[in-house]
């Protein structure tokens, strides 16, 4: 018993090394502005502070309520004292290890002639691998896994799925459903769903299509109608429940459906690809992604157990059915394919077999492997550390000069974002589009109620207003990057709401 105790922790340890590497490369590369400043990047630390400010709560949400990372978000905010971009760099490694702790979920039981631990941080370091080789700076690019460390970009949702994959393993094992591993299959559907509908596609759908196959055995056959009633029972649940949730949902999944579209789609991510192998990382992304295919379906076909078939299957059949729907239904948004790089690394632990040295050999090897994983791990700190606290003069020169001014202004959603998560109270600037209307749209809708501005905040990715004639600031502040144009006692008013 204490020697499992000893090796899962081990197994932890390793793991939070690990992500600190990642996290610190990732953080260190042009992805950085995924994690801490991207517009989209930034809706749960909003979100977060909202909750945590008191304020009445009216979200304007996109078709995904981001409910567990939220949730995530706003504890390590109050339990914590670092800033936003702090939280940004924590969550980064948490979600990882989050990703670490569901492997180790699907990677099933130790015993004898098994070593699931270390095969499991095998799979999470191929997968900070993965991540360390996107280097774009694009929100669009096809960099799939880096996007594991935002709190945006699903992480909640890869981290269900692949608790959901490693639920159903366990069950197979056991050769039985009990009340515990169904009440857990259940609430993670139900839980992943209200969430993110997405849950749906890259889980519920690969994995009944899988089930019911794999219920042609004998060996699982008792098992498969009982886990795929659990299953779609979940999701449907959750789909329901977001009913009361409607006012929140500005936007629903059937606005992103356009399946006349497929031809574009296809064009699109094809496109997408062609331009991840123009350069030596990309490429080098591609082919692990690639050889992980090929190790997923070999697993399927040369299975050791059902467990092991169900792991690997789901490793290759999850990525085809996402790439399938996704042209299919004339989607364009790469953040959707995450199963392509997330669900082949399941096929390192669908089968973690010991290799076959002797033990003192394999003690040895674990014990400098999870020495030099530390040593890197610890290194990888202030790396870290110095990308989330790098000052940038021009947010600063913003935020300073808003919080000083204590009037309310406001922004285009690219631009505006940013500073006002950074403020002392980001209801100060107020979110529009070019023609000031309400512009409702991953934020809070009681910040409109100030109804009239008296500043705007630009930089390049504004685009030009369309102010009343005549209208014109007083002075234009220089921040760098920004420009507050302040029109001093002149106010303007605010247009309907829109989104």
């Amino acid at each position: 018993m204490t020697r499992a105790w000893v090796r899962e922790l081990a197994g932890w340890l390793s793991a939070a090394a690990v992500a600190l590497v990642t996290a610190g490369a990732v953080a260190s590369s042009a992805r950085a502005d995924l994690l801490f400043r991207d517009g989209d990047s930034l809706v749960v630390a909003m979100l977060a502070r909202s909750v945590l400010s008191g304020e009445s709560l009216d979200w304007a949400m996109s078709s995904v309520l981001f409910l567990p990372e939220s949730a995530a978000f706003t504890a390590l905010d109050a339990g914590t004292s670092v800033d936003a971009n702090g939280l940004f760099a924590i969550s980064a490694v948490v979600n990882l290890l989050a990703v670490y702790g569901a492997i180790r979920l699907v990677a099933g039981r130790a015993r004898t002639g098994r070593s699931p631990v270390a095969w499991s941080v095998v799979a999470l370091s191929v997968f900070g691998a993965l991540a360390m080789t996107d280097v774009s700076a694009s929100r669009e690019a096809l960099d799939l896994a880096s996007l594991q460390l935002t709190t945006t970009y699903y992480s909640a949702t890869v981290v269900g799925v692949i608790v959901t994959i490693g639920v159903v393993r366990r069950t197979i094992d056991r050769r039985t459903l009990t009340p515990w591993l169904s009440l857990t299959l259940g609430l993670v559907a139900f839980v992943s769903t209200l969430s993110n509908p997405l849950y749906a596609a890259w889980a519920t759908i690969p994995l009944v299509i899988v089930l019911a196959i794999a219920a042609r055995r004998p060996e699982v056959r008792s098992q498969t109608p009982v886990l795929i009633i659990v299953l779609l029972a979940g999701t449907a649940l959750g789909f329901l429940s977001r009913i009361p949730l409607a006012a929140w949902i500005t936007k629903t999944g059937v606005g992103y459906v356009q399946p006349a579209q497929w031809h574009e789609s296809i064009d699109h991510y094809a496109r997408l690809v062609g331009d991840r192998s123009q350069s030596p990382p990309g490429v080098i992304g591609l082919l692990i992604a690639a050889a992980l295919l090929v190790v997923a379906v070999a697993r399927t076909v040369r299975p050791r157990d059902p467990g092991s078939r169900l792991v690997a299957a789901m490793a290759w059949v999850a990525p085809v059915v996402v790439v399938v729907g996704a042209i299919a239904l004339g989607t364009h948004a790469a953040r959707y394919l995450q199963p392509v790089v997330f669900a082949p690394v399941l096929a390192l632990v669908a089968a973690p077999h010991t290799l076959r040295i002797s033990e003192s050999a394999r003690r040895a090897t674990a014990a400098i492997a999870a020495t030099l994983l530390l040593i890197v791990g610890g290194l990888s700190i202030p790396r870290l550390a110095d990308a989330a606290t790098r000052p940038d003069a021009d947010l600063a020169c913003v935020t300073d000069w808003v919080d000083a001014a204590g009037r309310t202004g406001a922004g285009q959603f690219w631009t505006v974002r940013l500073p006002a998560l950074h403020l002392a109270d980001a209801s100060r600037l107020v979110q529009v589009d070019h023609q000031l209307n309400a512009y409702a749209w991953l934020v809070n809708r009681t910040d409109f109620l100030v109804g009239e501005v008296s500043f705007l905040v630009e930089d390049s990715q504004t685009v030009p207003w369309d102010l009343p004639e005549g209208v014109l600031p007083e002075t234009i502040v220089d921040c760098g990057r920004y420009s507050i144009l302040d029109f001093g006692s002149e106010t303007l008013p605010l247009g309907p709401q829109r989104s």
